[in-house]
């Protein structure tokens, strides 16, 4: 066993027997190295494996802290926990009208011959119908893909995998926001690729972060979420989105744009509508539709799409040929169009009910959004708030999901608005704002 690893587990025991417990500070690193006796490389791979098993958690600018884990021994009891859980991390817009809009759609689809045929396996290609729906499906603004540009997977989450995979060999490096979209990190991991963070401002992702990283160590693509990025909520204005695009032209690496929320704001054109030769644009179904309906699509330049297509076709991401038929059904019968426009709406109304609960925080949202970025009070840490919401029946997200640098996360939470009934939400949001003006203190049981 390593230095580093024996190290970890000295630590790691501490804090199971509760000599560390949630909340605790590591001390600096070179502090750390001298206590151990060892050096200051080791001491940084100890507090990364540390992260890595998930008992610690890094605040920017605050240091290292043991992580507050449900279930951990010795971890405060902040109240006793309820018998139902409120779920703001799942964020999938559900509005009431959405199963009888589905359901009117379905009729020509349950024929016999027409069922028959919707059943057979499809490819990457899907089928012409198909490709036409998606194209005007994902148009935004002056943008409108053609559908020979787009390819199906079964779900979104495999048309990012499709595009990463074809772009970033194993051992490659992947630029994305320095917040992103956690299952990025998953798939990366899983294609042996890392995920190096670009710095961002209110706009979005820095250009000049990108040309610097590119210089320090080659980058073979970037992964951006310009419309309604989760969990920011930033949209990228059209000046910075050209600059990205010329930056990107410049440095000849392609992008992965991913637009799932896009529909949400339609007004905005695409990164590909500024660099169409080198971004594939990465959407899905699921958040327009159903949660339960899985259909991805990828949007290829043709120097990439036979990359893309293999990719596909080697991780066993072929689409569902029932759902692309449904949906392009619903698109043909004016059913997404309806879903989307009840989705908008329904969103302003859970932001309006979120600005007003969480009065006198700090948030980062937008109007149009189906989530918001909590900045905690200074008497909290994430980790603890999240573990403190828990015991009230709340799930959140803390920051650290979001940061792809696992060492930098700051004392945040995003919210996921969309999928609990309102007045659920409304329950949820006012017990938030209750316990986050109270101190972490007052609420460990005695």
């Amino acid at each position: 066993m390593s230095d580093y690893q024996q190290v970890a587990n000295a630590v790691a025991a501490e804090i199971a027997a509760g000599r560390l417990r949630p909340g605790d500070r590591l001390p600096p690193q070179r502090r750390f190295a001298r206590q151990y006796g060892i050096a200051g490389s080791t001491a940084a791979r100890v507090y990364r494996e540390l992260a890595r098993r998930g008992l610690t958690v890094g605040e920017v600018g605050r240091g290292t802290f043991v992580r507050a884990t449900e279930g951990r021994g010795g971890a405060p009891a902040l109240s006793d926990p309820p018998d139902q859980r409120i779920n703001l991390e799942l964020n999938y817009p559900v509005v009431p009208e959405q199963a009888r809009l589905l359901a009117q759609g379905m009729g020509g689809l349950l024929r016999t011959d027409v069922l028959d045929a919707a059943l057979r396996p499809v490819g990457a290609a899907g089928t012409p119908e198909a490709r036409a729906a998606a194209a005007a499906l994902l148009a935004r603004a002056d943008w409108r893909p053609r559908p020979d540009q787009v390819l199906c997977t079964g779900n979104g989450r495999q048309a990012i995998s499709a595009a990463v995979a074809a772009l970033v060999p194993p051992g490659g490096r992947l630029g994305a926001e320095e917040f992103t979209y956690p299952v990025l990190k998953s798939i990366a991991g899983r294609l042996g690729v890392t995920v190096v963070p670009l710095a961002m401002d209110e706009h979005g992702v820095r250009p000049e972060s990108l040309a610097d990283t590119h210089r320090r160590a080659p980058l073979h693509a970037v992964y951006v979420q310009p419309t309604l990025h989760n969990p920011l909520s930033l949209t990228m204005p059209p000046a910075r989105r050209a600059e990205l695009a010329a930056t990107l032209r410049r440095l000849d690496v392609p992008a992965i744009e991913d637009t799932v929320w896009a529909f949400l704001y339609d007004d905005t054109a695409p990164l590909a509508a500024s660099a169409p030769e080198r971004t594939v644009v990465v959407d899905s179904l699921s958040k327009r539709l159903a949660p339960g309906l899985t259909a991805g699509f990828a949007v290829v330049p043709e120097a990439l799409a036979a990359r893309v297509e293999a990719a596909i076709r080697s991780g066993g991401w072929a689409p569902s040929r029932f759902a692309l038929e449904a949906a392009t059904r619903w698109h043909a019968d004016g059913t997404v169009q309806a879903l989307v426009h009840a989705k908008r709406q329904e969103a302003e109304r859970r932001q309006a009910l979120a600005r007003d609960r969480l009065s006198g925080f700090t948030l980062r949202t937008d109007p149009r959004s189906c989530f918001c970025w909590w900045d905690l009070p200074p008497a909290w840490r994430a980790d603890l708030f999240v573990a403190a919401a828990s015991r009230h029946g709340i799930a959140v997200t803390p920051a650290s999901a979001f940061t792809a640098d696992p060492h930098r996360a700051p004392s945040a939470v995003r919210l996921g608005l969309a999928s609990p009934p309102l007045d659920t939400l409304s329950h949820a949001l006012t017990t938030l704002a209750a316990l986050a003006r109270s101190a972490p203190d007052d609420l460990v049981l005695a």
